[in-house]
């Protein structure tokens, strides 16, 4: 028999003293069981924490700042999942028997994973069980879910050894000296998406104008269509594109290879995040776990550490900015982040497939 979960009414079914009128078949449940963390850390007798998180350098890096020690400090495994993407996996396995207790995303397909069901716990719900998250900047809640720890702006990443100067505006990618080197990527990776958004903003009313956003993007081919990032880097060593849609610390880090190149944030400032979520229907030690390992990764010493490996910059107001940033005037104050916008996901994704339509027609795919 299929039983019905009123999830709306659970924080005042367990907090409001109606724990009760629970009947003893949903009692088991994990979201019936109000799982609390507070920081300490706890022995979680070998229990097996599942975690979707991006592969290669970066498993490495994270494990080893990080994962590691968790495992040692909680008397737990850390099962770790980086086969992107991960929406198919959450909707195959439904929000009742997550995939993953807690996972790491873009925003895009987290947002398209939030609306196609109740996965996740809310902003509200993980920041009252992860004390980190109170040192953080408004803007990493900006979700509804999880929590963001870490974010790039948008930058052009363009060659300095070609004629008519620095880069100094968003318009700037559409000049005759670019032509037929002009860089972006495909439409299912997110930079497109957020450049689609900012191009609309520049030309149009705001960042819904579609119409204007398109009208844009034609008058700009031919560009080089790249699927990845890293690849777009290549690109860019190689001479092919002196123009690219990026993100600051990963095109810093062509620079830093000697390569006659730099970037320009976009004056309009929206930026790429690192979010985390937790499932809501996890079990309960699983959960306590998710709440511990956020808890974690939102800490200073962490996110220095990760700030000083890839360059992004930390949500944590206590954190701070790593010195090749910092030598660039970078800071981690309330006045520095500001500026900086989320683009809206919820909108992107609703309508998602007339923009993939007709990007693809203006691409030629």
């Amino acid at each position: 028999m299929t039983r019905k979960l009123i999830t709306p009414t659970r924080r005042t079914l367990l907090k409001g003293g109606a724990a009760a009128a629970l009947s003893a078949p949903f009692i088991n449940h994990a979201w019936a069981q109000d799982v609390t963390y507070d920081g300490e850390v706890f022995d979680a007798g070998g229990a097996t924490l599942n975690i979707g998180e991006w592969g290669g350098g970066w498993e490495e890096f994270v494990r080893a700042a990080l994962v590691d020690q968790f495992e040692e400090d909680f008397n737990c495994t850390v099962n770790w999942d980086s086969s992107f993407p991960w929406f198919p996996k959450f909707v195959t396995q439904g929000p009742q028997d997550p995939v993953f207790d807690i996972c790491n995303w873009n925003l895009p397909n987290l947002t398209q994973t939030k609306q196609a069901g109740d996965y996740f716990l809310t902003t509200d719900e993980v920041r009252e069980n992860v004390p980190n998250a109170a040192n953080c900047w408004e803007f990493a809640f900006a979700s509804g879910t999880g929590i963001t720890w870490a974010y790039m702006p948008y930058v052009y990443a363009y060659r300095t050894d070609i004629e008519g100067g620095p880069v100094d505006s968003f318009r700037a990618f559409w000049e005759e000296r670019f032509a037929g080197k002009r860089g972006t990527y495909g439409t299912e990776n997110g930079l497109m998406h957020a450049f689609f958004m900012a191009t609309a903003r520049e030309f149009g009313e705001d960042q819904y104008d579609m119409q204007a956003a398109f009208a844009a993007l034609e008058e700009a081919m031919p560009m080089k269509v790249s699927e990845f990032t890293f690849n777009m880097l290549s690109l860019i060593e190689r001479g092919e594109v002196d123009i690219a849609v990026h993100i600051e610390g990963e095109a810093l880090s062509l620079q830093r290879k000697g390569v006659p190149m730099d970037v320009w944030l976009w004056d309009s400032r929206p930026i790429l995040t690192q979010t985390k979520t937790i499932s809501r229907y996890a079990d309960p030690m699983q959960k306590r776990l998710a709440f511990a390992l956020m808890n974690r990764t939102l800490s200073p010493e962490f996110l220095n550490a990760f700030g000083d490996e890839f360059l992004w910059r930390p949500t944590n107001s206590e954190a701070r900015i790593t010195q090749v940033l910092a030598e660039a005037g970078v800071e981690n104050t309330p006045e520095a982040v500001e500026a900086f916008w989320v683009p809206d996901w919820d909108f992107f994704v609703e309508n998602k497939l007339e923009i993939t339509d007709r990007l693809n027609r203006i691409f030629g795919l």
